[in-house]
């Protein structure tokens, strides 16, 4: 049997690799590190964040060794552009990276680190593995940019703009008009996740304040 290949299969299977499509067991897809964990030796295991298949989990074998390649490029808040292979098991292995944005100086911030940490386990929390969602990656990616471009943005305001746009982007529109809890219009004084919106003064949980 004869295989014709033709130039419209070969952009068909090129547009199917960049979207993060599995191409004879490697995907190339842009991510961000949401948390790396140390494993055995020298590996790490990822929780990464892809536009086009959501939450993945990743290993990187021999990164921790001084001679890695990989250097310290596969570390939380980093946005990349990886190669992975697609075996048998559930995770994912690195076989290239290269660094789209480092996000150094948030790093050097406080603020800056607490409010992309918060980030990050945001979109963990919120979304589930093989959950894709493009509009929540670009919002990560924005707001660590926007956060690295200046950490002084970084605070209380900031958090909970991007709580609620993740909440929109997720389909889950908050209560903002009146207390989650209660129904109370008055005396709005944070936000809670758990409730899924505003709350009043009287009303407890985990709360973010609004005014700060």
């Amino acid at each position: 049997m004869t295989l014709f290949i033709t130039s419209q299969s070969i952009v068909s299977l090129a547009t199917v690799y960049k979207q993060g499509k599995r191409v004879a067991g490697s995907v190339k897809t842009d991510a961000i590190v949401l948390r790396s964990i140390r494993y055995g030796e020298a590996d790490r295991v990822l929780h990464l964040y892809t536009p086009g298949r959501g939450r993945v989990g990743a290993i990187a074998k021999g990164v921790r060794r001084a001679t890695s390649r990989f250097g310290g490029r596969l570390e939380p808040f980093f946005h990349l552009r990886l190669v992975l292979h697609e075996g048998r098991g559930d995770l994912l292995t690195v076989t290239s990276a290269e660094t789209v944005a480092p996000h150094a100086r948030l790093r050097d911030d406080r603020a800056g680190l607490d409010t992309a940490a918060r980030a990050c386990d945001a979109v963990a929390r919120l979304f589930e593995a093989g959950d894709p969602n493009p509009a929540v990656f670009h919002l990560l990616a924005n707001e660590l940019a926007l956060v690295d471009a200046k950490p002084a943005r970084a605070g209380h305001a900031n958090q909970l703009a991007f709580r609620i746009k993740l909440l929109v982007a997720a389909g889950l529109t908050p209560q903002l008009n009146a207390c989650a809890s209660c129904g109370e219009r008055e005396h709005l004084v944070a936000f809670s996740g758990a409730a899924g919106g505003v709350v009043c003064n009287a009303c407890g949980g985990l709360r973010l304040p609004v005014g700060r």
